[in-house]
């Protein structure tokens, strides 16, 4: 028989597998010198985004995320999204927040996940600040960790909990400091056995917009846990959201105030605890990883934190919120609002007591109140070095 000329086409899935495995090749290949180009985390990519603050974000096989690399986790693929906790209430600022990455409406394919790459510079700068404990919370040896926080003082045991944040760029003044606003899920004992889940959004020295950023440890931030998906732990469902991803826009000082809504929850049936992005619903922290918040947690706190290296006793001029001290009210100071927990029947419970702490008030300082229409609410922040702080 006379040939076409064209060769016996292969399956589709052997195909898919072939590409795959050039893929992983190719990544295990490149050079681990190239202190700033972007970082592969040595797992194939379907498709590759290139974004316009600089991420390249790589979108790889759901079931090839970091998380299954854990020992408790191989095998195991991405569960379903569980039923939300019940009581949720409208945003009352919907939609105005994006990721850059996404700017010219590239997403990543059905069955993937969006993973940033990160710069080995960038890893070195993220290991320096690992990491902290709150203070006011426990025996914090970290002494150039700088809070304003509120801590909920409604009940012993807490099975999520959400919040409003409005999002600011805050300046970063030296190298090795940041300036976050998160949530912080907490249990165990700060010296020794700390398990915490952490969300929120944050400014690294050296980067222009916040990013979105999650954070775990299950011993007190000695050996276990990470930020973002830099290790085997958390399990990403969402193909938009990118952990680590830029925010934009963000909030203007007498202007437009950009909200985010962030809650975590736990699942009753599977115990893992999932997390929510302003409605979307990113992934979640198997219960195996942990040990004291297997069961539930025992604080919720909310608030800012940054970090001081300001040289030779000199305090830091970094921001911490909007740079503004909280009696500057609401437009001009960074707040959160309709502060929530989850109860043991999967409900939200608006928080009626929170416990304020300012390590340094006349550097960063925090008020409360409640209303109708933003529950238990507080500004926090400030510019940090100033006349009041030297």
């Amino acid at each position: 028989m006379a040939s076409n000329g064209c060769r016996p086409s292969l399956p589709i899935h052997a195909v898919v597998s072939l590409v795959l495995l050039l893929l992983a090749a190719a990544a295990t290949c490149l050079p681990a010198s190239a202190a700033n180009s972007p970082k592969q985390s040595n797992k194939p990519s379907l498709k590759t985004v290139q974004s316009p603050d600089g991420d390249i974000i790589d979108c790889v096989p759901s079931h090839l995320q970091p998380a299954f690399d854990h020992p408790k986790l191989k095998g195991l693929k991405p569960l379903e999204p569980p039923e939300r906790p019940k009581g949720r209430k409208a945003k009352s600022m919907a939609g105005g927040v994006t990721q850059l990455w996404r700017a010219s409406g590239e997403t990543c394919p059905q069955g993937t996940v969006p993973i940033r790459r990160t710069t080995d510079e960038e890893a070195l700068r993220v290991r320096k600040y690992e990491r902290k404990l709150v203070e006011g919370a426990g025996e914090s040896p970290f002494t150039n960790h700088e809070y304003a926080v509120g801590t909920v003082k409604d009940e012993n045991l807490y099975y999520g909990a959400e919040a409003t944040y409005n999002v600011w760029a805050p300046a970063v003044a030296n190298n090795g400091e940041f300036s976050l606003s998160q949530i912080w899920l907490t249990s165990g004992t700060y010296a020794t056995n700390l398990n915490t889940i952490e969300a929120g959004w944050q400014v690294l020295y050296g980067q222009s917009y916040p990013r979105f950023f999650i954070y775990w440890t299950a011993d007190a931030y000695k050996s276990t846990g990470c930020y973002n998906l830099q290790c085997a732990g958390f399990v990403q469902t969402d193909t938009n959201i990118v952990l680590g991803g830029s925010i934009s826009p963000t909030s203007t000082y007498n202007g437009k105030q950009i909200e985010v809504e962030i809650l975590v929850w736990k699942d009753k049936k599977d115990g893992n605890w999932w997390l929510e992005w302003d409605s979307t619903v990113v992934g979640y922290w198997p219960s195996s990883l942990f040990s004291h918040l297997a069961d539930n947690a025992t604080t919720v706190q909310f608030g800012g934190e940054i970090v001081n290296k300001g040289p030779s006793g000199v305090h830091t001029a970094t921001h911490m919120g909007s740079g503004y001290f909280p009696e500057e009210g609401f437009g001009r100071a960074a707040y959160i609002h309709n502060l929530q927990v989850v109860d043991a029947t999967n409900t939200l419970v608006p928080v009626q007591s929170l416990s304020l702490t300012a390590g340094k008030p006349n550097c960063y300082n925090i008020t409360k109140g409640v209303n109708s229409d933003w529950g238990m609410y507080f500004f926090f922040g400030g510019p940090g070095r100033s006349d009041v702080c030297p």
